[in-house]
């Protein structure tokens, strides 16, 4: 029975070694990668000081709504520039498991049904290590509070001794900087106050999605109706939009995201509202009041000014912040006199081809506003341009920067990181990839949108049909063309005929290549074949 016993095992660990899965690829050439997270991109847990214990306040369903209020919510200290949590006790950290990927992989960990909507950068992660890269070698995260300034300094040293830390676990290589949204802005600040640390460890910098004039439309409505993290019945299970709501007003983070006053725009943001005035007569009308960057601080003053948030029983006063407005425009202006050092090359991904807020309007001649502290129950209605859905590509490709490229890819603002044409740029500028030929900026990439086939006999004939259709997406290479020129040269879609015919055979096909519009292009083939049933 021993002996019986013994060779059981034997047969066990034989087979568990058969299936063992294969050892990842690794590429020992390649460049380390440090992948930094925009607003809300980063797990945060709270350490309570008085007992040790740690739990995951961001994010998370069970309970979310309720540790969320209670760990998160907090105030801004001006003599700090911190921002400190309402509970004395709750010390905020970032994770640092798996070289600081932990963090900004899937934030919520614990989530099995509809994870896909908490995933920031995990499939860019997994795409990675498809190229060779090592998590802890080549491969490493930065998380942070996303609630502070991108100029504070407790960030600003964290992520040098992190630049620090990577170089040296990579052998002294320098580093390629992946930054998203709001991490840009965090990295062009932090290159600005420490040029030397900057340039003596980093190689390439490059930023997605970044709103490096501001998001108007979507900051303006967060300040005055919050904003949901995830959309689609999964937001449910999260952070309610008030909640959100009231930690944002707190934060120096999102003033630092408001449209930048001296940037020249080719149409200001506006917030603009319908509301019930009367005349030197005294007679009641409605007319529409608009309000450039400047002037809506007044109105978010107005809107806010008897804002308040429960803690603990107590009444606390949640009011527009002119502190942290004065500490963000300190920031715009440092961001401002960044340059990018000479060893370093800088290259840029903005989103394109979605409807993105760029002026918000409430009220409506039906009902307008008469009261400004109601603007927050008000549904915001925005003005779009083109962009990502949150930041205005107008926005995101003003880096002020000497640029090695600049590439826009129809994308929307956080899925952008797990598109295919994304990865195909990335994998060519980290060098993962060795095709001569490749050049980013004339990429395309090529979506099949449709396949049939259909096969029948019809008096004695067997009929074979094929129906494939496809979108290639590149950038438009016409935008700068005469209007009248395009219209002219693509204004009919482009057909091509084939026929082939022999004895007891015969086949046609037919290519629609149909006008190009915002950057995709759609084309069709339609196929027929006939043969006679032997």
């Amino acid at each position: 029975m021993a002996m019986l016993l013994e060779e059981i095992v034997q047969s066990v660990e034989l087979w568990l070694k058969l299936i063992k899965k294969p050892q990842p690829y690794v590429d020992p050439n390649l460049d380390p990668v440090l992948l930094v997270p925009g607003i809300a991109g980063s797990i945060l847990n709270a350490v309570d000081d008085e007992n040790g214990t740690e739990e995951r306040v961001w994010v998370r369903i069970l309970g979310a709504d309720y540790k969320f209020r209670t760990k998160l919510w907090s105030r801004f200290d001006p003599s700090t520039g911190k921002t400190v949590s309402l509970d004395p006790k709750a010390r905020i950290v970032v994770p640092e498991g798996r070289y600081g990927l932990e963090a900004i992989d899937a934030l919520d960990p614990d989530m099995v049904i509809g994870q896909e909507c908490v995933y920031y950068f995990h499939d860019m992660i997994v795409e990675f290590t498809k190229w060779g890269f090592q998590e802890g070698k080549t491969l490493f995260g930065f998380g942070y509070d996303f609630r502070q300034s991108n100029r504070l300094q407790e960030t600003l040293d964290r992520l040098a001794e992190k630049l620090e830390a990577v170089y040296n676990a990579a052998g002294g290589k320098k580093i390629n900087i992946i930054t998203h949204s709001m991490g840009g802005l965090l990295v062009k600040c932090f290159m600005c106050l420490h040029t030397d640390v900057f340039e003596k460890y980093v190689k390439n910098w490059i930023a997605i999605a970044a709103p490096f004039q501001g998001a108007p439309g979507y900051i303006t409505s967060t300040f005055l109706n919050g904003m949901s993290f995830v959309d689609g019945w999964e937001q449910n299970f999260f952070i309610s939009k008030w909640s959100m709501h009231q930690l944002l007003i707190e934060c120096p983070s999102v003033y630092e995201l408001m449209a930048c006053l001296d940037f020249h725009w080719e149409h200001i943001p506006l917030l603009e509202m319908w509301r019930q005035r009367l005349d030197g007569d005294g007679n009641s009308q409605i007319i529409l009041e608009s309000y450039p960057l400047a002037e809506s601080v007044e109105i978010f003053k107005e809107a806010l000014a008897s804002n308040t948030v429960n803690y603990n029983g107590e009444d606390l006063p949640l009011p527009f912040n002119m502190e942290i407005l004065k500490w963000a425009n300190e920031t715009r202006k440092i961001i401002s006199r960044a340059k990018v050092p000479p060893q370093v090359k800088f290259y840029n991904i903005y989103g394109i081809n979605l409807e993105t807020p760029h002026s918000v309007c409430y009220g409506n001649e039906e009902t307008p506003v008469t009261d400004l502290r109601q603007l927050r129950y008000f549904q915001p209605k925005y003005v779009c341009v083109d962009g990502d859905g949150t930041v205005p590509a107008e926005s995101a490709k003003a880096d002020g920067l000497n640029a090695a490229a600049r590439v826009g890819v129809p994308g929307e603002h956080r899925g952008i990181l797990c598109e295919h044409h994304v990865f195909r740029i990335l994998k060519c500028w980290l060098k993962a990839d060795h095709d001569p030929f490749y050049n980013p900026l004339n990429d395309y990439v090529i979506l099949p949108t449709a396949f049939e086939m259909e096969k029948h006999k019809d008096k004695g004939l067997e009929v074979t049909s094929l129906k494939e259709e496809w979108e290639i997406i590149s950038q438009d290479q016409d935008q700068d063309h005469d209007h009248d020129n395009k219209v002219a040269a693509y204004e009919r879609p482009m057909v091509s005929s084939i026929s082939v015919s022999d004895v007891g055979a015969e086949a046609c096909a037919t290519v629609t290549v149909h006008p190009q519009n915002e950057g995709k292009q759609h084309v069709e083939l339609n196929a027929l074949s006939v043969s006679v049933d032997a």
